[in-house]
């Protein structure tokens, strides 16, 4: 199955082959609808690397592979893949360029619509561009924004691999024709042995040649052969003692191949409107109370305006007899489920396929299913999902991006917000939509008026989810949700903390920030607080800044905010000196930061006499110092200073300590 989430990888494992002959290991992989990528207690990094080390283990070469892999040796090389849909592309794409990294290395999605900057690559830098969802219509500008990239990949000597869409192959232009690798169908029947067999069902090779699998070795989607084998292991899970394989390969077959025929047989003979709300009722809430499945049968019909029943309610049937006429049942624990395996899955299918011009209304009431009481949090998680993947299959993102909207609107009252981001990170992990959903999210952050409780689950997706698969396009959508002068402070606040933790762990984003923050023709509106919560070293325990970027910021905070506000910053970087946490090429780093600007190197000196003389009463613990040892490093700076200013003939900072004046 073609994945979404491997996309930013800081330590690359590749598949091993300690034999001879051909090596053949597929995964079809993704962060997929059914796993939500925002756990509680889980590290979202974590996540990735755990699908990235099934990618390595699964992953079957397609035809073509080894000579993609030939020619992503070679420094700079971009490598545009072809193939038909189904196939395994975005797969094959990801570990070509786990395979071609190194240690410390990442791999991340380029976007296919150029916003601010191009990136800045570096050598061990690897890409992923994904064209495959791209139209007829937006292929030319897309291979224009691939070419961009090939120059600055060419040059940085780093690695892209692109996707390109199937069937467009005659628009491509001829200047990009060279970087063509086409891809062929991997061997089904291995791609879904390796599969079954890392999931731990133990098999014969026979077992494969049940009737309608040879079939779907040839024909089906690698997602597909993927999904059979879960539906397998579901199987086996649910089966009680005494079943086999063959009887799971069976139940797996019957859910994923016949199920539609069953419901579409179950519809006919329920006709009546209450029984196919409760039904679709039932598949969406699958798992939940009893009384939140007739809630929300309720809700449908309402929505719909089907007329209410006048037959008194004592005179219906119950709610019993009604699941078992649905094949539902209730168990134990109140919960209603569906008896067949995956059976809910196929009656959503089967309502979102044969009513199209229902889909709207089936978003509203989602919507309003939302305020049912008694669906906890895991419920409204798993309706959040359940629609999500009927939505995306059926093209229809918009209809996420409109409840996310009406799930953070003031009159929600942020009850909804945990929900609203449960949609954006489905529709971020899509494989076709994700990069829509990314430009929905620059739109959002970039447009005059965003809701509060909008921004602060724009916020939270940018820092647990993008910022791991995508950190560059989340430092820009964060920038701007930091800097927004009319949204609340704490909203601003908890945006600036998320960029600044971004920023603070990767140099190159350090830099990039830094860049993005100084004043041009005028300051940008709260841009130099964050350049100076950027230099404080509190906050760079996991990263040495750049030294031109960190000089740069230095200038730009010195020239625009008074002493008073960045001195403080100055005494931690002195005492992180005379501590051993820091080199000289701080001392080097303000001094150039304020050279040639005699105010600026005078209270540059006074601001570390008053260091040496006393240390600050609000100093954090880990930089306290010595008086003597603080004498020390002040002294030896206080005679750069000098020499910076061309002054000679001061002793050392002692004197001044005793006048309390600069020179």
């Amino acid at each position: 199955m073609t994945g979404t989430g491997g996309t930013s990888i800081s330590d690359p494992l590749g598949p091993v082959h300690s034999g001879g002959g051909d090596q053949n290991n597929t995964y079809y992989y993704s962060i997929g609808l059914r796993e939500p990528l925002v756990r509680t207690g889980v590290d979202r990094l974590e996540i990735v690397r755990e699908h990235r080390r099934r990618l390595a283990r699964c992953f079957v070469w397609p035809g073509g592979y080894s000579r993609a892999a030939d020619r992503l040796a070679q420094p700079g090389a971009v490598v545009l893949l072809e193939g038909p849909p189904g196939i395994g592309r975005r797969s094959a794409a990801t570990m070509l360029l786990v395979g071609a990294s190194v240690p410390g290395s990442r791999i991340e999605e380029l976007p296919t619509v150029r916003e601010e900057e191009l990136p800045d690559p570096s050598p061990d830098d690897r890409y992923l561009l994904d064209l495959s969802s791209i139209g007829d219509n937006d292929y030319p500008a897309a291979q224009r924004t691939l070419m961009s990239y090939c120059a600055l990949v060419e040059k940085s000597g780093a690695r892209l691999v692109a996707v390109s869409p199937s069937g467009l192959e005659w628009m491509l232009d001829a200047e990009l024709a060279p970087l063509v690798v086409h891809l062929e169908r991997a061997g089904g029947r291995a791609v879904f042995s390796r599969h079954l067999r890392v999931r731990g069902v133990g098999f014969a090779y026979e077992q494969l040649d049940h009737c309608d699998l040879p079939h779907l070795f040839e024909t089906a989607p690698m997602r597909e052969l993927d999904r059979l084998a879960g539906l397998v292991v579901q199987a086996r899970d649910r089966a009680g003692r005494g079943t086999d394989f063959e009887h799971w390969r069976d139940e797996a077959m019957a859910a994923a191949t016949n199920w539609s025929q069953q419901v579409a047989g179950d519809l006919r003979q329920h006709r009546d409107a209450e029984q196919r709300a409760l039904l679709l009722a039932a598949s969406m809430t699958s798992g939940g109370p009893a009384d939140a499945v007739l809630s929300a049968a309720h809700s449908l019909l309402g929505v719909l305006g089907h007329p209410q029943d006048e037959t008194p309610r004592l005179a219906r049937a119950g709610l019993g007899e009604q699941f078992e006429e649905l094949s539902l049942a209730r168990e134990g624990d109140g919960r209603v489920r569906f008896v067949r395996l995956a059976y809910d899955e196929a009656v959503r299918r089967h309502f979102w396929e044969n009513f199209p011009d229902l889909r709207a209304d089936f978003r509203d009431w989602v919507g309003e299913c939302m305020e049912i009481p008694a669906l906890g949090a895991e419920d409204r998680a798993r309706l959040v999902g359940r629609f999500a993947e009927q939505a995306l299959r059926t093209d229809r993102p918009d209809d996420l991006h409109l409840l996310i909207e009406r799930w953070t609107r003031s009159s929600a009252g942020g009850r909804l917000r945990a929900e609203a981001a449960a949609a954006l990170e489905l529709g971020l992990s899509h494989e076709r939509y994700g990069s829509r959903f990314r430009s929905h999210v620059y739109q959002w952050v970039t447009t005059a008026r965003i809701a509060p409780d909008l921004a602060r689950v724009l916020t939270v997706v940018c820092r647990q989810v993008m910022a791991v698969t995508h950190p560059e396009q989340a430092m820009v959508r964060l920038r701007h949700l930091a800097l927004r002068q009319e949204s609340p402070e704490d909203i601003k606040e908890a945006a600036r903390s998320a960029l600044l933790e971004l920023a603070r762990g990767n140099r190159r984003l350090y830099g990039r920030l830094v860049h993005r923050l100084l004043p041009r023709a005028r300051p940008v509106d709260g841009g130099l607080d964050v350049l100076l919560a950027l230099l404080d070293p509190a906050g760079l325990q996991h990263v040495h800044p750049p030294w031109q970027a960190f000089v740069l910021a230095w200038r730009a905070v010195m020239a625009g905010k008074p002493p008073r506000a960045w001195s403080p910053s100055v005494q931690r970087w002195l005492a992180a000196l005379t501590l051993r946490q820091a080199g000289d090429e701080v001392l080097n780093a303000l001094l150039l930061a304020a050279y040639g600007d005699r105010d600026l190197l005078n209270q540059l000196y006074v601001t570390t006499c008053d260091w040496a003389e006393s240390e600050p009463v609000d100093m954090p613990e880990g930089f306290r110092a010595q008086r003597e040892d603080r004498v020390r490093t002040a002294d030896r700076f206080c005679r750069e200073i000098d020499l910076a200013q061309g002054v000679g003939g001061v002793a050392s900072a002692s004197g001044a300590l005793r006048t309390g004046e600069g020179p």
